[in-house]
């Protein structure tokens, strides 16, 4: 059999063992990192390695950041409800404490201006608080709730901090019954502060009798902005020297209530209405508004000059039935 029949095929050679080229291959490596630790060969490289695969580095990660991204969002929307309802609650507290402080502070002025009051008034006062208005569409009274206990009695004058309120019509062991000086019924003597003239203050508040009355009443709440607790100066000659805006207190010429006790500002004066001035006026004090107010006590008028002949004290001046009436408590 010819030798050639016998010889190996190409493809069955052996070369290099894997051996040798393991180990020329970690040469080779050993080499490389070297020389880039020594003389950074690779930066260029890497540089273009990182430039081609970072789309597909983007890419395989833009899945984990949506999640990522998905998480944080609904987590940090219950955050932010839950973050909600907390400030809400704190909102609601502090509205209900800001108005119990406006309500403590408004007390507070109310009770400093009484005490400016009762400093300047030189009788002894009461301090008490309005309880209800009188159940009676017919008058304008309110109930106090101190009495008859508290040194309260018939005829004293009710006032607050910036004026006259009423005077007291009815006293009971523990509570007292004020007519305001806006009632129908109730008459103050009053006194001009600019020139000093006199006259006598009227309430225009309810308690009307006849079909004109009420029709002229609407015409002046429509007119002016005070409203049916207003008050009217009466028996004021058309010419007198009266104007809008001036001042009126208290006269004291009835003995009963102090003077100098702001009663009322001019509103309008109609000098039309005949003889007589209309005359109508706004209240200094809060009528429909105190709740807090002074019960003024009266003050002690010196004794009559004694009889030039005998040496007796003369006679006291006789007083009219309707201020007898006022002080014996009635309307």
């Amino acid at each position: 059999m010819p030798g050639s029949e016998f010889q190996t095929h190409p493809v069955f050679r052996r070369g290099v063992s894997a051996k040798v080229r393991l180990l020329g291959y970690a040469t080779i490596c050993v080499v490389i990192l070297v020389a880039d630790l020594r003389f950074r060969y690779m930066d260029f490289l890497r540089e273009y390695l990182h430039t081609a695969i970072s789309p597909i580095n983007t890419v395989a990660s833009e899945p984990f950041k949506l999640l990522g991204n998905a998480t944080e969002h609904f987590s940090n929307l219950a955050d932010l409800q839950e973050e909600n309802v907390k400030l809400r609650q704190h909102q609601l507290n502090g509205a209900e404490r800001l108005l119990r402080f406006d309500g403590l502070e408004r007390e507070n002025e109310s009770l400093r201006n009484l005490l400016g009051m009762r400093k300047r008034t030189p009788v002894k006062s009461i301090t008490a608080e309005v309880l209800y208005n009188v159940p009676d569409s017919s008058s304008r009274k309110v109930i106090l709730d101190q009495g008859k206990k508290a040194g309260i009695a018939h005829g004293l004058a009710v006032v607050d901090a910036d004026g006259l309120l009423g005077q007291v019509t009815r006293v009971y062991p523990t509570q007292s019954e004020v007519t305001l000086i806006t009632d129908r019924n109730q008459a103050v003597p009053v006194q001009i502060v600019r020139n000093g003239l006199r006259g006598v203050m009227f309430g225009s508040g309810q308690g009307l009798r006849t079909l004109s009355e009420v029709s002229r009443r609407w015409q002046q709440a429509v007119q002016s902005d005070i409203g049916p607790g207003s008050l009217e100066l009466r028996f004021v000659l058309a010419n007198a020297d009266i104007q809008p805006n001036d001042r009126l207190v208290t006269s004291g010429l009835d003995g009963i209530f102090l003077p100098g006790l702001p009663v009322a500002e001019v509103e309008s004066v109609d000098r039309e209405a005949g003889a007589f001035a209309r005359i109508t006026c706004r209240p200094l004090g809060g009528v429909e508004r105190s709740l807090r107010v002074l019960v003024l006590g009266r003050s002690e008028l010196p004794p009559p000059p004694p009889r030039p002949e005998t040496g007796d004290p003369l006679p006291l001046p006789s007083v009219s039935p309707k201020v007898e009436r006022q002080l014996k408590g009635g309307n």
